[in-house]
């Protein structure tokens, strides 16, 4: 784990969260390495198994999730990450993210998935998937074209588990006043 400082993490409807992300450049290889590092302790902290840029309000195509167990764990950072290649066969499996904490639902996607990305050393990766990871690796890319879990759903349902989270966050505010 890490102890980088841990940034605001950014709530639905924020903007951002429904843009598309920017490829990390060349140039950007120290902030990115610093960002990502800030991230994983983000994550960590929430806690969360993943979480995507533009979710700490950076519009870059960097992913940073891990799902091993809280005992042994695995971080993995993905620059510019992109599915290549997914299965015809579908999983549905409960999701949540933290830009609409508290929130869950099934979510069917491909169960299997294979994704290239760079690692923060530049070099070229590539990784197969399935099960929790490849959930996770979908969430988080999907967050990079400006996609919520919540758009793989059914409007009514959609429109339920927004107007709930909406509706508890307005709760909070008046709470905290």
């Amino acid at each position: 784990m890490t102890d980088a400082p841990i940034l605001p993490i950014l709530l639905h409807p924020a903007p951002i969260l429904r843009a598309k992300a920017r490829a990390v450049a060349e140039g950007d290889g120290p902030r990115v390495s610093d960002l990502a590092a800030r991230m994983l302790s983000t994550m960590y902290k929430a806690p969360g198994i993943g979480l995507a840029a533009p979710q700490v309000g950076e519009a870059l195509r960097l992913v940073v999730l891990d799902v091993a167990k809280e005992e042994d764990p695995a971080p993995m950072v993905l620059v510019n990450p992109e599915i290549v290649a997914a299965s015809t066969e579908l999983a549905v499996r409960e999701e949540g993210c933290l830009s609409l904490p508290g929130q869950y639902a099934d979510v069917e996607r491909p169960a299997r998935v294979k994704v290239r990305y760079r690692a923060l050393d530049g070099s070229r990766q590539e990784i197969e998937a399935e099960d929790l990871l490849a959930t996770c690796l979908q969430h988080e890319i999907d967050h990079l074209d400006g996609v919520m879990f919540t758009d793989h759903l059914s409007i009514l349902k959609r429109n339920m588990l927004i107007k709930k989270f909406l509706k508890e966050q307005k709760l909070k505010s008046r709470e905290a006043m």
